[in-house]
């Protein structure tokens, strides 16, 4: 949720300030407290550590551990200290319309209000400095995990995919899971290009979400040429989805010593 035009704090991004009420409570956040309450014994065990740098290496951990690409990060974050570095709600990007029959809207750090899907998802990512191939590489980490009714509104209460049927990690090994949800994969454990050969499949199982800002990136003309360079190679994706991830967890952040610390 990071914007280029602000400094530290107020620019928001990978600041940890999501630990904090009212963050924590926007909609588009809705389920990520247990996330953040799994990693507290981290952060008590290695107090030293910034809530932002744990955050940022769990994303980046899970990605590699799943069979996704290794990203290159560098640690040192500031942690935000107060509520009142939270970033206002509203710069997440919308998967669908509302009632009114728009994305996004007018309350975030700026409007991203529009009545386009790729207009909407250009407004948000735009802001943060990101670009259409950046925009179609992050919408491909859909292809790991599920969205969740209760959580954003999306999806199903399960499918075959998610009601404790079998479902492998990327080492082969079966997984233990909680039922639930609606993934956008068959096997939405292992990170790899299928979310992009999904989404063009047409005999791809109807209980697979494919979203409207899902959809959009083989339709419109800039995302188009990522969308199907991605679906064409994984080694593409995984190129572009790790430079832009990498980028994505900078964003917004202030690191000491400066320039960040290589692990």
């Amino acid at each position: 949720d990071a914007s280029i035009k602000e400094e530290w704090p107020k620019a928001g991004g990978a600041i940890a300030s999501i630990r904090f009420p009212p963050e924590i409570n926007h909609g588009a956040n809705a389920g990520l407290a247990g996330g953040l309450a799994l990693l507290e014994p981290v952060k008590e065990k290695y107090p030293a550590v910034s809530y932002a740098d744990i955050f940022q290496m769990a994303s980046a951990t899970a990605i590699e551990k799943a069979g996704g690409p290794k990203i290159d990060m560098i640690y040192g974050r500031v942690d935000a200290t107060s509520p009142e570095q939270c970033s206002p709600e509203g710069n997440l990007p919308d998967a669908e319309a509302g009632d009114n029959g728009k994305y996004g809207g007018t309350s975030g750090t700026a409007s991203t209000e529009d009545g386009s899907p790729h207009g909407h998802l250009r407004k948000v990512f735009y802001r943060m400095g990101l670009n259409d191939e950046e925009i179609v590489a992050l919408s491909g980490a859909h292809t790991f995990g599920r969205a969740y009714k209760d959580r954003s509104g999306l999806g199903a209460e399960k499918t075959k995919f998610t009601d404790g049927s079998k479902q492998t990690r990327s080492d082969g090994k079966e997984a233990a899971y909680k039922v639930g949800g609606s993934s956008w994969t068959e096997k939405w454990l292992v990170f790899d290009n299928s979310y992009f050969t999904t989404l063009v499949d047409k005999d791809a199982d109807p209980e697979l979400l494919k979203l409207s800002t899902d959809k959009i990136i083989f339709v419109d003309e800039g995302f188009k040429p990522f969308a199907e360079k991605f679906r064409d190679s994984q080694d593409a994706f995984f190129e572009s989805y790790a430079k832009a991830h990498k980028k994505l967890s900078e964003l917004g952040s202030k690191f000491d010593p400066a320039g960040g610390i290589t692990i």
